[in-house]
């Protein structure tokens, strides 16, 4: 599959991508939650949990510059497949040129069900998120989760990173509710985890 040219030299765009964070981190830290995108490793650590195989849109929420939505394609899914939801105007217009095939939605991934509801034709085979869920408070993200599932396929995971090494960003023990976590990914800046979860 033949990438985007502006996604093939990314080795060229990295360092404007990690301007853009950082001046949208300084305007809205709480919203962005990084202040670089997210690494090559631990981009394909997320991606590896989506399967290309199984039917149906996956959607990214908060894919900021796009290194996860990169690893996604890299992986083998189709643009065409992509939906993705960003706050950022800024970044919107990126992805729009990055993935001009994919759907880019701005909006606010923390509304989820009314943004996607309409626009999803069949329940998505994966979530992917990007969102900074633990500067939300508990309720928000017992929301986000309970939006996701909605639009997910029965088996279909919700795959969420974090930096925080002990504490989860989805509490463990949910009601049908099952959890599985990636080793710690070193080599990311700052070190991260991915989390996975799926309807029992």
């Amino acid at each position: 599959m033949r990438l985007h040219p502006t996604v093939a030299e990314k080795k060229g765009l990295r360092l404007d991508d990690e301007v853009r964070f950082i001046r949208s981190w300084i305007e809205k830290p709480l919203a962005t939650g990084a202040v670089t995108p997210s690494g090559r490793i631990l981009a394909r650590t997320m991606a590896s949990y989506v399967d290309i195989a199984a039917p149906g849109p996956v959607v990214e929420l908060g894919p900021g510059t796009g290194p996860v939505t990169e690893a996604l394609v890299e992986r083998g899914v189709d643009p065409r497949r992509l939906v993705l939801v960003e706050f950022n105007p800024t970044f919107c217009r990126l992805l729009r040129t990055r993935y001009p095939d994919a759907t880019v939605v701005q909006g606010d991934a923390y509304r989820l069900k009314p943004l996607l509801e309409n626009l999803l034709r069949e329940p998505a085979s994966a979530v992917v998120s990007g969102l900074p869920l633990l500067t939300k408070p508990l309720r928000t993200r017992l929301r986000l989760i309970s939006d996701v599932f909605s639009l997910l396929q029965p088996d279909a995971p919700f795959i969420q990173f974090t930096y925080s090494m002990t504490t989860p960003p989805i509490p463990k023990g949910l009601a049908r509710v099952e959890t599985e976590v990636s080793d710690r990914i070193w080599l990311n800046f700052p070190p991260a985890r991915v989390w996975v979860y799926r309807r029992a």
